[in-house]
């Protein structure tokens, strides 16, 4: 009998996953990352310490059948130490006592089923050989492991490869953040109750990041005003500000913390700000390094070179600022304040002018660059600034007003005191100059109304900017005529109008006007206006079904310096673009993304529409339907977004066979005032009950002039249900062109949720139309092979309809692999060494065992078959 195994003590509890943490939060989407990722050879999480990487991997392990193999490597862990583990963890400790990695490939190779392994904190390995022996091990284990691999920065492994070839999947910091769903369930496990206002801010507050939120979940919990805890919680707590220095700061050079200290002046750097701010050359290196070096500085949106400090480890830095030598904290303010003014970002420089102290500059600042001062929305503010010597304000009362827009943005009662004492000590100006600082109070002012919340101040104070800013008179680039200034003041109080419809729920009107001032925001040089305008803008697009425009509108904010706020909605808008385009993953992911404090009702309501649609637990749609429609109770001019909302609780309720409850909403509506989206609900009832004529006596005519005016998925659910009825009725011509026009303004943005949420009998409705005839073959194809639309939605994995009648050679396994990836017949014949031809013969053979026409069927049929 052959030696044992292992030659020195192993412990046991290295190959066992660890117990969660009680109490355990589950976060069904990363279960389902994980589920998914594990079809294919290597999964890796990625990101610093204290993002719940081991924790969701031991919940996943104990969820999952079979058992996963598990090994928590160590420090010092060498190649020679790794196999050992490694093979009593694979249940190989029958292999030959020499520790072979080509022995293991073998053994593994000769399993019938494929075996995963989870590989708990990979980085600690810095032996060379034992990760080109892993690499070893996965290329030649005949396809016989999964890989699952968590680490706190990139694994010295052939990455890029497998990237190129679709064989990783990648779960990054960004995705193991915490959403805002996720913040109010880890807070009730802990028995914390607050109001639910605070569980964004506390998201926001933390960055999603799970150690973050633990230890505000812990002292919450022991605290008088649990509440007071979660919104003021940041990085200089005790506990969190010593889990930052001894798992992330000491791990670090000095000089990069010291960066690090710098760059917290700044809530988002550039190479190029860095730069200004050290006093050294620019260039993205140094940031991306330090990216990649600590995990703790996230790329900033969609902004090339722009990254972001985690909110708590920026607090802990800036407290650090406070111990810089005298004047070197000011210096840092003034570099950053001149920095921003020359990229025309007016706010950012304020902010720093202020707390450097440079009076002069701020000043300046509000007379040249007013309107990109209104703070439409509260942002993350830092203390309050020194206030300047009275004599100050005596020569210069535009100082005051500094001051009120830096505490109106922080959200600070006493950004009113400031404009009082702005107005007072204008008394004794020259009139023009005393006039134009009117205009500037009373633009601020509307910046106050909208922050209380209250639309009917919003316009009297947008009405009150326009009665004194008056028409204006002359060319807006000529400076005496003052027509600029009288342009700015329709702009600010414009944006402030459509800001107000929008929280009243007019989604569509104020779509429209942020269109316009947009474009208008654009002419006069104003992109911050431009921003805010353009993300709501893409928010009332996306809801209206216009994909292409709201994709495009979204992505244009997010590459810009959009505010929290601004961006929140920009992705809000491509949740519910990926929504309609049924692509789930995408849209939870963006949704996460959107979470944050500072959204009025209707976005609200948005929001909670896309999280019901996406919701994985039935029994949670109607709560939280119900709830989004409650946040616009008493706003009449918000009827179109509740009926959408009430159409949804109607539609869940009678595709669950449950068609009394779905009348029974429908019967509290009056009947003179339902819209396209309630009619159309109504319809779809009768027909799920087998009542095509009743159907067709509540479906309203789609075809109409006015239906151009509908929502795009409204108009769509109409017609689809108009084509199933004229097959009903025996006519099939007009069921075809009705489906033609249907499959023509769906592919147009790319809706596919109106045709794979489909009430039954569409997906026969779609057969027929393609042996007919189409000029939308590709697209009704896919939507069949895909699985979708059934009815009910389409079967995700399980078991498939049968097996392989031939089974597949290794070879051809091998080959199935590479089809998952980008390369071409070509390419893969180069990877394997083999001739093209020989490649196309497999692929044939690959083809007609899996019942498949092309690679993509091939790839979820194997899928299915659990082949790959």
């Amino acid at each position: 009998m052959p030696e044992e195994y292992p030659t020195v003590p192993l412990l046991a509890s290295r190959l066992v996953a660890p117990p969660p943490p009680e109490p355990v939060v589950l976060r069904p989407r990363l279960l389902r990352r994980l589920d998914t990722g594990t079809c294919g050879p290597v999964t890796l999480l990625r990101a610093p310490a204290g993002w719940g990487k081991t924790t969701l991997l031991a919940a996943w392990v104990r969820a999952t059948e079979p058992a996963s193999a598990w090994l928590s490597v160590e420090v010092g862990d060498t190649a020679e130490r790794l196999w050992s583990y490694l093979a009593v963890a694979l249940d190989a400790a029958d292999l030959p006592a020499d520790r072979s990695v080509e022995r293991l490939a073998a053994a593994l190779a000769a399993r019938d089923q494929p075996v995963v392994l989870v590989l708990d904190d990979l980085h600690r390995v810095t032996d060379p050989a034992a990760l080109a022996g892993l690499e070893f091990l996965l290329r030649h284990a005949g396809q016989r492991l999964r890989l699952v691999v968590a680490a706190r920065t990139d694994p010295a492994l052939p990455l890029h490869r497998w990237r190129l070839r679709g064989e990783l999947t990648e779960i990054d910091a960004d995705e193991l953040a915490f959403t805002t769903d996720e913040v109010a369930d880890l807070l009730t496990a802990h028995a914390v109750a607050v109001p639910p206002a605070s569980v964004p801010t506390l998201r926001e507050r933390t960055g999603g990041w799970p150690a973050g939120l633990c230890f505000a979940a812990l002292a919450a919990r022991s605290a008088a005003d649990p509440a007071a805890v979660v919104t003021g919680f940041g990085g200089e707590q005790p506990d969190v500000a010593g889990y930052l220095r001894d798992e992330i700061l000491t791990e670090l050079p000095a000089a990069d913390v010291d960066l690090l200290r710098q760059l917290a002046v700044a809530g988002t750097v550039c190479g190029d700000l860095a730069a200004a701010l050290v006093g050294s050359a620019g260039g993205d290196g140094p940031l991306a390094d330090l990216a990649r070096s600590t995990g703790f500085l996230r790329p900033d949106g969609l902004r090339p070179g722009w990254y972001r400090c985690q909110p708590l480890l920026a607090d802990l830095l800036r407290a650090d600022l406070a111990r810089l030598p005298d004047r070197q904290l000011p210096m840092l303010h003034s570099r950053a304040a001149g920095w921003y003014a020359g990229q025309g970002r007016p706010a950012e420089a304020l902010r720093h002018a202020l707390a450097a102290g440079d009076w002069d500059h701020a000043t300046e600042l509000v007379l040249v660059d007013w309107p990109e001062l209104v703070p439409y929305d509260p942002e993350p503010a830092g203390p309050p600034p020194t206030v300047p010597p009275a004599d100050r304000f005596d020569r210069d009362p535009e100082l005051a007003l500094a001051l009120a827009v830096d505490r109106a943005r922080a959200a600070d009662r006493a950004a009113a005191d400031h404009l009082r004492a702005a107005l007072a000590a204008a008394r004794d100006l020259p009139a023009p100059r005393r006039d134009r600082l009117r205009w500037l109070a009373a633009a601020l002012d509307v910046a106050l109304a909208r922050l209380t919340g209250d639309p009917a101040g919003v316009r009297a104070a947008a009405a009150r900017l326009r009665t004194l800013t008056g028409a204006p008179a002359g060319p807006a680039d000529d400076p005496r005529s003052g027509a600029g200034d009288r342009a700015d003041g329709h702009l600010v109080a414009g944006t402030a109008d459509a800001l107000a419809d929008l929280a009243e729920g007019d989604l569509t009107g104020a779509g429209a006007a942020f269109d316009r001032l947009a474009a208008g925001a654009r002419q006069a040089g104003r992109p911050r206006t431009e921003l805010l305008c353009r993300s709501r803008a893409a928010l009332a697009a996306a809801w209206h079904g216009r994909l292409r425009e709201a994709e495009r509108d979204a992505r244009e904010t997010l590459g810009g310096p959009a505010t929290p706020t601004d961006r929140s909605h920009a992705y809000l808008a491509l949740a519910v673009v990926a929504l309609y385009r049924d692509q789930p993953g995408a849209a939870e992911a963006d949704l996460a993304l959107a979470d944050g404090p500072g959204y009025d009702p209707t976005t609200a309501a948005v929001a909670a529409y896309c999280r019901a649609q996406l919701g994985s637990d039935p029994g949670t749609v109607r709560p939280t339907l119900a709830r989004a429609r409650n946040l616009l109770a008493g706003r009449p001019r918000a009827r179109a977004v509740t009926d959408r909302l009430l159409a949804a609780e109607v539609d869940h309720c009678a595709a669950r066979g449950d068609p009394g409850a779905a009348r029974e909403l429908l019967a509290a509506v009056d009947e003179s005032t339902v819209g396209p989206e309630l009619a159309v609900a109504r319809a779809r009832i009768e027909l799920y009950a087998g009542d095509p004529a009743a159907a067709g006596r509540a479906l309203p005519r789609w075809d109409a002039p006015d239906a151009d005016r509908w929502p795009r998925p409204v108009r769509l659910d109409a017609a689809l249900l108009d084509a199933l009825l004229a097959r009903h009725a025996g006519d099939p011509r007009r069921a075809g062109r009705t489906v033609e026009r249907v499959l023509e303004l769906a592919e147009a943005d790319g809706h596919r949720r109106v045709l794979t949420r489909a009430v039954p009998g569409v997906r026969d409705l779609l057969a027929e139309h393609l042996d007919s005839g189409t000029a939308h073959w590709t697209l009704v194809a896919d939507l069949l092979r895909d699985g979708g639309p059934t009815g009910e939605p389409a079967r995700r994995g399980g078991a498939p309809e049968r097996g392989l009648d031939e089974p597949l050679t290794e070879r051809e396994l091998t080959i199935l692999r590479y089809l998952q990836s980008i390369l071409s017949n070509v390419e893969i014949a180069s990877e394997l060494s083999l001739s093209v031809n020989t490649v196309k013969t497999h692929v044939r053979n690959i083809y007609r065992k899996l019942d498949a026409t092309r690679r993509r069927e091939a790839v979820r049929r194997a899928r299915e078959l659990h082949l790959i």
